[in-house]
């Protein structure tokens, strides 16, 4: 059993790849990777309006990484870090694509599924009123946030989350989610 980390990574491999990484999600790195980003994008003279989102979502993303990781099984032939996770950004001829992925322990399945469909089946109006209901709460979870990252995320893009879920072995799957922007 396991899941093939290698062979999933070469899938997202399409398109012009402008960034990927593989790896410990830290602080430095997170900085490397939005400078990498600010100046491929900067470079490639795309419309401002559509930097801005890319640069945004990706920071969205990366952010969910760095905060919602749990440590990969021993069991998963990746680096031992606490913090390991995978980003792709890839541009195609139409859209701009962010790729995440991580090891995730199974008690949280659930829950992550089941924010993700819950905010994929909320119409635009709805996305605001809980977007400015849960900016009303001012509740801050002990990850640092208030669970408006991948609302934000749906918001910015106007796409719905694409997600899915490979399992790995009895406690552990490999949750990766595809971001499309236009």
């Amino acid at each position: 059993m396991g899941f093939d980390i290698d062979k999933w990574y070469l899938q997202k491999m399409q398109g012009e790849v402008i960034v990927r990484y593989m790896g410990e999600i830290c602080s430095e790195k997170i900085t490397e990777t939005l400078n990498a980003i600010e100046s491929s994008l900067n470079l490639k003279n795309e419309k401002n309006q559509t930097r801005k989102k890319v640069y945004n979502v990706f920071v969205e993303c990366i952010q969910n990484l760095f905060h919602h990781v749990d440590t990969p099984p021993a069991t998963a032939n990746v680096e031992a870090s606490p913090r390991f996770g995978v980003i792709i950004l890839a541009k195609d001829s139409y859209f701009y694509r962010i790729s995440t992925g991580n090891y995730v322990n199974l008690s949280k399945v659930n829950l992550i599924r089941d924010r993700i469909d819950q905010i994929n089946s909320l119409s635009d109006e709805e996305l605001k009123s809980l977007y400015r209901d849960i900016l009303g709460n001012e509740v801050i979870s002990y990850k640092g946030g208030a669970g408006l990252g991948m609302l934000d995320i749906v918001r910015k893009t106007g796409n719905k989350l694409e997600y899915s879920i490979y399992p790995h072995d009895d406690d552990f799957v490999f949750f990766a989610m595809d971001v499309y922007i236009s």
